[in-house]
């Protein structure tokens, strides 16, 4: 049965935030106010952060990777893999199936689309790969494009097709420092001066830096030019509030265990109905008609109990709200950038643009541009301060260091790493 995006949001315990894991713990409500109001709330998000069973022995700023599941999660999954090992291929070839649509349904759902145009993958990397390489409509000669920031493994997935489709790639770069006029100017160029240009390949939020781009603005120049484009939102979704329509997107993917806190194996990719025949079916796929978009995944036996367990990671979205889950993370990056702004050694790679930036965003210490020095300023920060970060390579002006806040940082863990900045800027 279709559900509405309403009927996802609406009607949903608060008991996931409210009460922590253990039994007889107290209930917190969560406050009354505005996103950015709730975003402040300091013991409302520690009611939170009590739902992820975290190490206590670091403080975590690399949260890019993966999310961690909230308990409620991480205790459905576990009773998924113990019935999965219990029935075996009973449920693979019984309810699995049933259950998997109704999973595509609900996604689709709060994305505002229909969960036909939805198809389940192990995680976004597999989704991209999938659209790239069974993208149909190119020719020798035609040129396709990806930018510095877009991640390592679409890059690849784009330079396979020169030998696969006889294509060009050319590689453009996002300008620093970065703004919604810069970034659409660059993009606008590109495509007016490459008139073979068949596909871009566009990250919504990038791994990288946490840029986030104006997908929508770019898709409809790409459109006039009849220029196609694949919307990596592996980031984006479930840190950010939006539907595939407000992006206006015939081709997209997405990670459910990142910003969602499935477990770790579970995103999917999305075709616009209309657009289906555009995207060979994996491998000649027989398993689903070619008019399915199923037949654009073909997986094997895969561990499904991160599948299962989708829906209790969406309730948990739910519950939270997305606008409140996107002002939190923004508050968090806004508590660290805004305390070493006024270093002039530190080049902070998102800008104040509030619709371009999240909870990731990189920063790099002027003149240290190479891999030896941002790996140095990560094991500094770990190795004086128990702050976990990571290095970022790619991005054209340089090295640089990814901090990703989550939804169980507190203010106080923000407020150090800033500390721990300043004293390497400065040191």
């Amino acid at each position: 049965m279709a559900l509405s995006r309403r009927a996802m949001i609406t009607g949903l315990s608060m008991s996931f935030l409210t009460t922590p894991a253990k039994a007889g713990a107290g209930v917190v409500p969560r406050p009354d106010g505005t996103p950015e109001q709730v975003a402040r709330d300091e013991e409302f998000w520690r009611a939170v952060a009590r739902q992820f069973k975290v190490s206590p022995d670091f403080v975590n700023l690399e949260n890019g990777y993966f999310g961690s599941m909230p308990e409620p999660v991480r205790l459905a999954y576990h009773r998924h893999v113990d019935v999965l090992n219990e029935q075996n291929s009973r449920l693979l070839r019984t309810s699995y199936k049933k259950q998997a649509e109704e999973i595509a349904a609900r996604v689709g759902a709060l994305l505002g689309v229909s969960g036909e145009e939805i198809a389940l993958t192990r995680g976004g990397t597999e989704a991209l790969q999938n659209l790239i390489t069974g993208y149909r409509r190119l020719a020798p000669g035609d040129v396709v494009m990806y930018s510095d920031l877009d991640y390592h493994s679409g890059q690849y997935a784009m330079k396979w097709l020169i030998g696969r489709r006889g294509v060009r790639v050319e590689r453009l770069v996002i300008p620093e420092p970065a703004t919604r006029r810069a970034v659409l100017d660059v993009y606008a160029k590109a495509l007016s001066s490459t008139p073979r240009l068949r596909l871009l390949l566009v990250s919504h939020m990038n791994n990288r830096t946490g840029l986030v781009l104006p997908v929508r603005e770019i898709i409809a120049m790409a459109r006039e030019r009849n220029v196609d484009v694949i919307v990596d939102a592996a980031h984006s979704w479930g840190h950010l509030d939006f539907t595939i329509p407000d992006l206006d997107a015939d081709f997209g993917v997405f990670s459910l265990h990142k910003w969602i806190g499935a477990p770790l194996g579970s995103g999917f990719l999305h075709i616009r109905k209309s657009r289906l025949a555009d995207v060979d079916p994996v491998f000649a796929d027989e398993t689903y008609p070619a008019s399915d978009i199923r037949s654009r995944v073909h997986s094997g036996t895969m561990d499904v109990a991160p599948v299962l367990s989708v829906g209790t990671a969406l309730d948990f979205h739910n519950a939270l709200g997305a606008p409140a889950k996107e002002a939190r993370l923004r508050y968090l990056r806004d508590r660290w950038v805004h305390q070493v702004r006024d270093l002039p050694n530190v080049e902070i790679l998102t800008p104040e643009d509030p619709s371009m930036y999240g909870a990731i965003t990189a920063f790099r210490i002027t003149g240290r541009t190479t891999e030896a020095d941002n790996q140095a300023i990560v094991d500094r920060l770990f190795e004086r301060h128990r702050i976990f970060t990571v290095r970022r390579g790619g991005v054209s002006g340089g090295d640089c260091v990814r901090v990703t806040p989550a939804l169980f940082t507190s203010r106080d863990d923000v407020d150090l790493f800033a500390r721990a900045l300043r004293e390497i800027a400065l040191g």
